[in-house]
């Protein structure tokens, strides 16, 4: 049975950790001065990279992570830490400028720079270490086929969106604007801080009771 309230709560975590609006103008400027095929077929690439990535880490991810040894009480403690970096870094509008200079600074070391897909926007920008454990968490709390079907779900309609921001990149920056990605920036800050904070809270409640 599908699980709505969970596909509801993933989307809103998945969403706002993967963050298409703020990916958006790092794909918007890496190609900038490309042709229009060029442009969608680094967004349809670095979207299903991303997704073969992410769909494997859900269902290898706690098999890797029994083998490490490594509790689920410790991956949401430390998961809830870098989201609440990430979310503090948004807050504070310091991760934009943080991915745009690793961008750069990855775009400096490979020898094609116009195939971004790979590196950096299959990885990290979409998935980053923090989309990872989040999956990974949000797969591991649900016991049921339903739950699973429901976060998978919700990975879709998150990456399906962030395929469509990349490919509107250039006219989507126009009109949103400055002032209104700064806003939406913060509020989704706001509230990776407050998800975050529950993962640790959780973890702290499942290490001592």
């Amino acid at each position: 049975m599908f699980e709505t309230a969970l596909f509801i709560s993933a989307f809103t975590t998945l969403f706002v950790i993967i963050d298409p609006p703020g990916c958006a103008p790092i794909f918007a400027t890496l190609t900038n001065g490309t042709s229009r095929k060029h442009q969608r077929m680094m967004a349809f690439k670095s979207v299903g990279i991303a997704a073969f990535i992410l769909i494997g880490f859900a269902y290898v991810g706690e098999w890797l992570f029994a083998k490490l040894g490594i509790s689920l009480d410790a991956l949401r403690i430390s998961g809830g830490i870098m989201l609440f970096i990430i979310g503090l870094n948004m807050v504070f509008e310091r991760r934009t400028e943080t991915r745009e200079d690793r961008a750069e600074d990855i775009l400096e070391e490979v020898e094609n720079p116009e195939d971004i897909s790979v590196f950096p926007m299959g990885i990290p920008m979409i998935a980053g270490p923090g989309t990872m454990a989040t999956l990974l968490i949000l797969m591991k709390e649900t016991g049921t086929q339903g739950g699973q079907i429901a976060i998978l779900a919700a990975l879709v309609l998150t990456l399906v969106i962030t395929l469509v921001t990349f490919l509107i990149a250039g006219p989507l920056m126009r009109l949103m604007g400055k002032s209104f990605t700064d806003i939406l920036t913060r509020v989704l800050g706001v509230l990776l801080c407050t998800l975050a904070s529950q993962f640790v809270l959780d973890g702290i409640k499942g290490s001592l009771f």
